[in-house]
This record gives C-alpha cells, structure tokens and sequence, in this order.
C-alpha cells in the first residue's frame, strides 16, 4: 500500500517539473515518483559496487595477487573479437 509523505519543493524546481513531467505524459507525482525511483535505484547500485571494491581490496591485500592491466586488456579486446584467447595470469604484488 503507498504510503503518503510530504514534500516541500522550492517553488523555481516546481515549476520546471510541470512541463518536463507533462512532455513525458505524466503527472508532476508520478515523474517525481519515477525519478526518486531511479535515483534509489542508483544508490543502491553503488552501494553494491563499493562493497565489491572494498571486498576486492581485501583479497589482493590477503592473497597479495593482482591482475596486469595490459594483459586484462589485450584479453578482453580479443574476446570482443571473437577469439578465444587464454586468460591472464595473475602475479603477486
């Protein structure tokens, strides 16, 4: 069930919402919704890519094994291509 809350907007945002949410065939709620939707959305999603940053971080410093940078590249440039190249190797720091 939607849950009701107020929100104060300054009145120059407001009226700028009105025509892009009526060239969007929508209601000013219902862009605002959409865009708060979208923005939590994206949050959450980086939220995710930062704790697999930091788990990553934690791995290289434990195993001390990291990836060459050229190698990952040349790889991944040949696997667009269609070959099927041999993955990188890892090498210790």
């Amino acid at each position: 069930m939607p849950a009701s809350t107020t929100l104060k907007l300054p009145e120059n945002l407001k009226k700028r919402i009105a025509p892009l949410a009526s060239s969007a065939g929508k209601t000013p709620h219902a862009w605002m919704v959409e865009a708060l939707e979208i923005q939590a959305a994206l949050a959450e999603k980086r939220k995710m890519f930062v704790a697999a940053a930091v788990a990553a971080e934690k791995e290289v410093a434990k195993t001390g094994l990291v990836y060459d940078a050229d190698d990952v590249f040349a790889y991944l440039k040949d696997k667009l291509a269609g070959k099927n190249p041999k993955r990188p190797k890892s090498v210790r720091l």
